[in-house]
């Protein structure tokens, strides 16, 4: 296994809304090599952290960077959308998330989540899941990979790329993938192309590992999880992640939320969060030319009632 080197993004900001006290409960619900979790665990007394990745590579490096903590952590395989599974019982008074492919996974070229090297089209997270990129691209229709396209990559040439990827089939390889895509786009287009083959290969991958679906699943459990002034910390990276974040701790924060033609309330909802970040916190100017990768990180916390 590769060493980890990861700069974790964010993280004096992560420790400042986790604002944890001596012997917190804290859940890292993407653990990767354990940056963020290291950095958790050191804030305060007695931190007890459960660090969650579906990643055995993560895991094992997680391990290795964590091992100074070892009587305090409880390192689980899994994917995040089990949140409640994992935790029981218990009340949390943190979880936090750094959503995306983690540095770990971009820098091991062999998984396939770049295009900056010639790898299989795998992009699996988990590496025991039964369907790869390379199984989408090569099986589904022309109109399934205009949808993925579309939805997942926001990506303007959408029926175009769709249609080069048919024409093309088989398809094998990152390398063959960003071809396709870059010559997919019209010479006129004054839009950057390496973009757009960044959105594609983002399309994919979200579709692989079923990104959106367990992020939503995953926030909705963990607010339930939380401990009374219990705080839920979220680094997301595309407009796609950032809605679904936004969204869901505007309907948490809300007493009522039917439809405002109603004259009265039918729905019984009641607010379960106070949101603490009204507008999404970025990072600044010295850490995004430190890590590059920070730069489109915006983080979104709220605390339960």
């Amino acid at each position: 296994m590769k060493p980890f080197k990861h700069t974790p993004v964010m993280i004096a900001e992560v420790i400042k809304y986790l604002d944890l006290k001596p012997g917190s409960l804290v859940i890292d619900a993407t653990l990767g090599g354990g940056g963020h979790a290291k950095a958790i665990l050191s804030s305060a007394k007695n931190i007890r952290l459960i660090g969650i990745d579906h990643d055995a590579e993560a895991i094992d490096a997680a391990k290795e960077n964590l091992k100074a903590f070892t009587d305090r952590i409880e390192l689980i395989r899994d994917n995040f959308s089990n949140i409640k599974n994992i935790t029981g019982t218990r009340k949390i008074n943190g979880i936090m998330f750094d959503l995306g492919v983690s540095s770990y996974q971009i820098d091991s070229a062999e998984r396939g989540f770049s295009f900056q090297s010639d790898a299989p089209l795998d992009m699996r997270m988990d590496k025991s899941a039964k369907f790869t990129a390379k199984d989408l691209i090569n099986d589904l229709s022309r109109e399934e990979i205009e949808g993925i396209i579309k939805d997942y990559g926001e990506e303007r040439y959408f029926k175009r790329i769709a249609s080069a990827i048919i024409r093309k089939r088989p398809i094998s390889t990152t390398s063959e993938l960003a071809d396709i895509v870059k010559y997919s786009i019209p010479k006129t287009s004054p839009f950057n192309t390496t973009k757009s083959i960044a959105r594609i290969f983002q399309a994919f991958r979200i579709a692989v590992n079923n990104e959106l679906e367990s992020l939503e699943k995953a926030l909705n459990e963990s607010i339930d999880l939380l401990a009374p002034h219990g705080r839920i910390v979220v680094i997301s990276y595309h407009s796609l992640e950032d809605r679904i974040v936004k969204n869901i701790f505007k309907k948490e924060s809300t007493d009522c939320i039917c439809p405002p033609r109603l004259p009265a309330c039918v729905c019984n909802h009641r607010k379960k969060l106070n949101i603490i970040t009204r507008k999404p916190v970025t990072p600044g100017d010295a850490e995004v030319k430190e890590n590059p990768r920070a730069r489109s990180a915006k983080l979104r916390a709220a605390e339960k009632i």
